[in-house]
Order: structure tokens, then sequence, then C-alpha cells
């Protein structure tokens, strides 16, 4: 598939037409940012880890019947795609207290939570991708009744699969982010990536954070734990 006019650059992923006007082909970068775009690096690798690790991810959801916008993997960092017209809701599934709900709730983190809590944000950089609930949702006519109860249907089903399946390789999923967007024929899509990016994930032994969290937090070994995701997943 020929690589056309880029079309969008964001913080990780470059964006590129392609013949078919409802595909396009997502380039995975290096480049790392946190806390709103203050920080900013570069990780070594991941555009490439992130690429091979989103597609064994899209590849498990699809076999268990998730629609998602994934269509092949092309080169090393890139993946051919349905294009999407993204819904501007961030759904967050939280299965372990971590991140921003230690202070809201106040409790611990790595306290485990009874059920998965499921979150929305608002879906706007100039915002800060603020948290929202279904009333603003409403208001703001980011979606339909029928498109959210599929939003919410589906991100709960992917928790539960993601969960399984990490669990075999000794994986914690602590919390994950999830796009969703119409496609062509008028379907929802499961968007973007599922990767060490926009995932929590713990050693379900040791703790040890095998996340972005290592390069937010300064911890070091940013790239190993990416390494290290990758091998387990194709184990």
């Amino acid at each position: 598939m020929e690589k056309l006019k880029m079309i969008y650059e964001g913080k990780a992923k470059k964006v590129y037409e392609t013949g078919k006007e409802d595909q396009i082909i997502i380039e995975y970068k290096d480049d790392a940012t946190a806390f709103d775009g203050e920080k900013k690096g570069q990780i070594v690798g991941k555009g490439r880890l992130n690429a091979e690790i989103t597609t064994i991810f899209f590849d498990l959801l699809a076999e268990q019947g998730i629609p998602t916008h994934h269509i092949s993997k092309l080169g090393e960092r890139e993946i051919l795609a349905r294009k999407l017209d993204i819904i501007l809701i961030e759904v967050v599934i939280r299965n372990i207290v971590a991140g921003s709900l230690t202070k809201r709730l106040g409790l611990a983190e790595g306290s485990e939570l009874k059920e998965p809590i499921l979150e929305f944000y608002y879906k706007s950089d100039e915002l800060g991708d603020p948290l929202i609930n279904e009333y603003h949702i409403r208001a703001e006519e980011l979606a339909t009744e029928e498109e959210l109860a599929e939003i919410k249907g589906l991100s709960f089903k992917i928790n539960s699969i993601l969960v399984d399946f990490l669990a075999d390789k000794g994986i914690d999923l602590v919390d994950f982010k999830l796009e969703f967007g119409k496609g062509s024929d008028d379907k929802l899509y499961l968007g973007d990536e599922i990767s060490p990016d926009n995932c929590r994930l713990w050693d379900s032994k040791s703790k040890k954070k095998l996340d972005k969290d290592r390069f937010r937090r300064d911890l070091g070994e940013v790239e190993s734990a990416y390494q290290e995701i990758l091998k387990r997943l194709k184990e």
C-alpha cells in the first residue's frame, strides 16, 4: 500500500493518506510526551515496538469479535487502518488504583478495585482532556445514546479479554485508554492504539512498572520495559 500525503501528526503518530479513501497508514514515532506535553523526549525503538504490540492486541480483539480499525501491519513501525471519524470521547478503564485516581479518591496506589471503573474524558488537547460524565456527553452531543451504550459495552468486553490474556503473561492490566470512531460504513470501531503508551502494565509478582510511567516518573529502563512487554506477548 502506497503512503501518500501526511494528513495529521500527533504526539506519538503520523497519519498518511493512501490510494483508498477509507484507508490510512499510521506511522508510530519514537517521540514521548507526558503531562499534557510539558515533558518531552524520545524512547529508542518505541515506534517499532508500539506498532507490533498494538498489532498483537488488535488481532487478539478481532478474533474475539471486537471491531477495530486495524487492517494489517506494514513496515516496522507502520500499520494499515480504516479511516475513522473519531468520537471525541476517551474511555479509561481502571482495574487497579493508580495515577489520578489516587488523588481523586484518596486511595493507595496498587489497591485492587472490586470492579472495573469506566471513566469518560473529553478529547481536547486545548482543555487538557477533562473528566466528563454522560450528562456532559449528551449536552455537547459528543455521541448518541446508542453509540454511548455500544462504547461502554465494547470497553468492558475489551477489558475482560485483555485482563485474562495479560494475566497469562504475568502482567497486571492496571488501567488503559480507548478511543472509538465511525467508519465509512457508519459502524463503530475501536481506533487509536493499545500499547505501553496508553496502558499501565505491571509485572504481576514484583509490581514493576512496564509502561510509559517509567518515562513520566524518570524511573529509567524505559526501552527495556517496552521490550519486555513485547517479549511476553510473543511467548
